[in-house]
């Protein structure tokens, strides 16, 4: 039968009405069941049949009848797929499909909340990924910016320290004269700086002896010699060591006591000033070796011998021996001596390490001229003239501390840098004491209105430049001990040179 003939409407049962082109034909039998359609499909648009179509296939092929119902209605042939095809999402269910037509039945799976929220990890992961390594780059770009901006401070520093032998800045020039005041306003914050509180009362002997408690040794292996200094309640002897293997050794000592009535206090400022240094080692440094924490025995604490002793005691011996022998000690040699003291307190800057009571006082020397940095351990009792009470009921060291030390009781490595200088005016001085017809209660005023201690007599103009800048009130301009170290060793070169 041709496709030009006519459709007809017929009515078979289930499948009517349905137009129906007048070559298919419904079952005598009923169809076979027909398994549940999916929930969700979607099928492909209708091909085009092959040849010329009648005018009425156009309009089957349209979708004039209702939505897909949620299950298949009953099929009209048994060898019809399990499910007839959709045009646009309506349900066409012809008998017999066109020949030379192939139809195509397709699903896609849907995609559920599991999709969606696969989607947003990925997107969170990414966003995390890039804010990271945004913050990473960040970082890198500030260390190296940091980096480069400390090796251009070290260069500025070390072109300034070079120059400052010839030509004193025009800060330091401002210092030059104590009869000339500087009229600088004083810095009270510090940023940069670590700053310490003086703070010694709140330790205990019982905790004093347990930080030494590693170090102590027998009482029967000390042997005490000649009384070196004496102050109101402690002693400095010159002790000899007998070694622990070998009895037969001996090694010279400092031994540091106190005397019988010496109160519990003043035994635990002793040991806990004791440990200042220890556990540091550098050339220029004197820390303690050994104690002596017997119970019912006074504590002693034990340091290498130098031949010279105290440092201020030396040089004072040499102030009375220059009438005689104006050669005993010569300038050279002093700025030698304050070149190893700038080396070791550059030590301790780096290690963090605060010093609080940097003199001449606190130095031992040795008959090759070495100087080395101890403890301030007895120095109240030894040097009483040297430390004032200034209404708080604590001997602080007034002539040789910076003004924020005297007004907020704050210490730093630039507050140590002050104490530098004073202690190289006294080795030009040959161990004076400075600020003399100062008062101690006056010394904070006097500082701020911007006095200093005067030239010393034979003192070069570039050497207290140098000392000069370290009394800046504003501790950011003092300069570090490193470019003092520099600064020294120049002139020292200098200074051999010219002889």
């Amino acid at each position: 039968m041709l496709l030009s003939e006519p459709v007809l409407a017929l009515s078979c049962g289930p499948c009517s009405p349905a137009f129906l082109p007048p070559y298919s034909a419904c079952p005598p039998t009923p169809p076979a069941p027909i398994l549940p359609l999916p929930p969700y499909f979607s099928c492909p648009p209708p091909p085009t049949p092959p040849g010329p179509l009648p005018p009425l296939l156009p309009l089957l092929l349209q979708p004039p009848y209702s939505p897909c119902p949620p299950t298949l209605p009953p099929t009209c042939s048994p060898s019809l797929p399990p499910y007839s095809p959709c045009l646009g999402g309506l349900l066409r269910p012809w008998a017999t499909p066109l020949e030379g037509v192939t139809v195509t039945v397709s699903q896609s799976r849907p995609r559920g909340p599991a999709h969606h929220l696969t989607r947003v990890f990925y997107i969170s992961v990414s966003v995390c990924c890039a804010v990271i390594f945004l913050v990473a780059t960040i970082l890198a770009v500030l260390h190296l910016h940091s980096m480069k901006r400390i090796e251009l401070d070290d260069s500025v520093s070390d072109s300034g320290s070079s120059q400052g032998l010839s030509q004193p800045s025009t800060q330091t020039t401002q210092y030059l004269r104590a009869d000339t005041p500087n009229n600088a306003t004083p810095v009270t914050s510090y940023p940069s700086l670590r700053i310490e509180k003086n703070d010694l009362r709140s330790v205990t002997l019982m905790e004093a002896k347990a930080k030494v408690k590693d170090i102590a040794i027998s009482r029967e292996r000390v042997t005490l010699r000649d009384v070196l200094h004496e102050g109101t309640f402690g002693r400095i002897f010159h002790g000899v060591l007998l070694d622990e293997k070998d009895p037969s050794k001996e090694k010279q000592v400092f031994v540091k006591t106190v005397k019988d009535h010496a109160s519990e206090v003043q035994v635990t400022m002793m040991l806990t000033e004791s440990c200042k240094l220890r556990g540091l080692h550098h050339r220029n440094l004197l820390p303690i070796s050994q104690v002596c924490t017997e119970d019912g025995e006074k504590p002693m604490v034990l340091l290498p011998y130098m031949n010279w002793g105290n440092l201020k005691l030396f040089l004072r011996q040499c102030k009375l021996a220059e009438a005689n022998n104006p050669q005993a000690i010569s300038q050279q040699d002093l700025v030698h001596m304050a070149i190893q003291i700038a080396c070791g307190m550059s030590y301790l800057a780096r290690r963090e390490v605060i010093h609080k009571d940097l003199a001449a006082r606190n130095c031992v020397i040795d008959d090759s001229m070495q100087v080395k940095i101890t403890d301030n351990a007895l120095a109240r009792d030894l040097f009483p003239m040297d430390y004032h009470c200034l209404g708080d009921n604590e001997n602080r060291p007034v002539r040789w501390m910076a003004l924020e030390s005297l007004l907020n009781n704050d210490f730093s490595s630039a507050s140590d840098v002050w104490a530098f200088g004073v202690s190289l005016w006294e080795l030009m001085t040959l161990g004076q004491t400075p600020y003399v017809d100062i008062d101690p209660f006056e010394m904070a005023a006097y500082l701020k209105d911007g006095y200093r201690i005067a030239q010393p007599i034979n003192c070069p103009d570039e050497l207290f430049a140098v000392m000069a800048c370290c009394w800046a009130l504003d501790p950011e301009e003092r300069p570090k001990f490193q470019q003092l170290v520099q600064c020294l060793t120049e002139f020292h070169a200098a200074l051999g040179a010219y002889v």
